[in-house]
């Protein structure tokens, strides 16, 4: 299943999702490669967060990059890097649907230094559920969980699109987004509790899951309520029906 669009109209033109969006492919192009080596390797290990490094406490097992003295700047860098095109396209596909609204709520600037909050939220629990890991960590996801982790408490009953594939078969449906949200982050947790003592790389379950707390919380201190009065979706009463078509709505203002 893969989100593909939402009934959520936009009220501000999204700058800062744009923009973090346009940082994020010219990180991809120029920095990473486009994925090829031996740029994808090299800006993997530049850039992206080693717990271990970091906390200088590397486990004593075969690293895929060289180790060296902790390098903070990474906690940033590693929200802009990726580790092939799924995951950046993917990832941008999540943060153009769900942040745009967001950064309804609070404006360009503070989604900003909300996202990066996130982001950062985002490499803390991972470095606290790993401390000694030397595996990298790269990705927006993080942050975008933090995203995410404001949307279901400013939009919960926007219908969020669905796309669903079963071998040949393909269908669309439409779920409330605390719904959609609430089965990711219980995936998060079941799929992150399960990678407790396991070596070798995957996905930053724990990332995902700091990030989507992180933004659960700073939402409350970045929310513009004068903006959000103008959004005719904000919270569980809704002046629309929830089930209004999508293609009914006017996007932007």
């Amino acid at each position: 299943m893969f989100p593909i669009r939402d009934d959520n109209p936009q009220i501000l033109t999204p700058y800062a999702t744009v923009g973090i969006v346009l940082l994020n492919v010219f990180a991809w192009i120029f920095v990473q490669g486009l994925g090829n080596e031996p740029g994808l390797s090299a800006s993997v290990c530049n850039f992206g967060l080693i717990p271990g490094e970091l906390l200088q406490q590397v486990a004593t097992t075969r690293s895929i990059c060289v180790i060296g003295d902790p390098t903070w700047y990474t906690t940033v860098t590693s929200m802009f890097m990726h580790g092939g095109w799924m995951h950046i396209l993917g990832n941008m596909w999540f943060l153009w649907i769900f942040g745009n609204n967001v950064e309804d709520a609070m404006g360009s600037w503070r989604f900003v230094c909300f996202y990066l909050l996130c982001g950062l939220a985002a490499a803390a629990a991972q470095v606290a559920a790993d401390p000694a890991s030397n595996i990298p960590v790269v990705g927006a996801s993080g942050a975008i969980g933090g995203v995410m982790g404001a949307y279901i408490l400013l939009y919960p009953r926007v219908r969020v699109h669905m796309l669903f594939i079963l071998v040949v078969y393909v269908t669309t449906f439409a779920v409330p987004a605390w719904l959609m949200l609430g089965y990711w982050l219980l995936l998060q947790i079941v799929s992150g509790i399960a990678t407790f003592g396991a070596e070798g790389g995957g996905v930053a379950f724990w990332a995902h899951i700091g990030g989507f707390v992180g933004g659960s919380i700073l939402i409350y201190l970045f929310r513009d309520n004068a903006l959000l009065a103008k959004h005719p979706y904000h919270g569980w009463a809704l002046s629309h029906p929830a089930t209004q078509s999508w293609r009914r709505i006017r996007r932007r203002k």
